[in-house]
């Protein structure tokens, strides 16, 4: 008895080791890798921005980076590449961008998306926005300085948030919007929890 009761416990013990390190590298090994093409990624707008061709909206590629999201109320050092399509493989990244939603800046719902928990939890802490804390969108053409409006949870298959205007499929924009959209509540994907705004300011970039 003696011994079965060993075992057991000698089984417990490691199994809990492997669960330990299994979350270790869920929480640490995945961010490792979200920081390393973060690295990548804004060197890659950094390039855009001061090159030699002219600023402009442009199609962007799958998996390339769009612009840099900034969030002061997050800290100063809060800045993340955000990344063209939300694909699991996407969003390893860092944020990304629904592909059909509107562009930075643009008339309708630029909408993006980012993990809570794992890869760099660039969204973990976005349920800490309140009404008029600012979204920044350095783009390649400007600067995009988005209003929170409001805060919403909604279940997975609510996709009127994608709508260009957030929530209300029917209705014909005439404003910019951003939305920003990660699961809820943490370690869990049973929900989602929302953050809405209005464009606020627009800063060209001077050519």
């Amino acid at each position: 008895m003696r011994a079965v009761l060993r075992a057991v416990g000698e089984l417990s013990i490691t199994a809990g080791l492997i669960m330990m390190m299994f979350c270790a590298y869920l929480l640490w090994g995945t961010g490792a890798y979200t920081q390393r093409q973060q690295v990548r990624l804004q060197r890659e707008l950094s390039a855009k921005v001061t090159g030699e061709e002219p600023a402009k909206l442009a199609k962007i590629q799958l998996g390339k980076a769009l612009a840099l999201l900034r969030i002061p109320r997050l800290g100063r050092d809060y800045r993340y590449a955000v990344v063209e399509g939300v694909d699991a493989e996407h969003l390893k990244k860092g944020p990304g961008h629904y592909p059909g939603s509107a562009m930075p800046g643009q008339v309708g719902n630029f909408v993006l998306s980012g993990h809570r928990t794992t890869y760099a939890a660039p969204f973990n802490e976005i349920d800490r926005l309140r009404r008029d804390d600012e979204i920044i969108i350095e783009a390649r053409e400007a600067r995009y300085t988005y209003r929170v409006t409001s805060q919403d949870i909604v279940t997975p298959d609510e996709v009127e948030i994608l709508a260009p205007v957030p929530g209300k499929p029917d209705i014909r924009p005439v404003r910019a919007f951003i939305t920003l959209s990660t699961c809820h509540p943490e370690y869990s994907a049973a929900e989602r929890l929302i953050v809405y705004g209005v464009l606020k300011k627009t800063e060209l970039r001077m050519e």
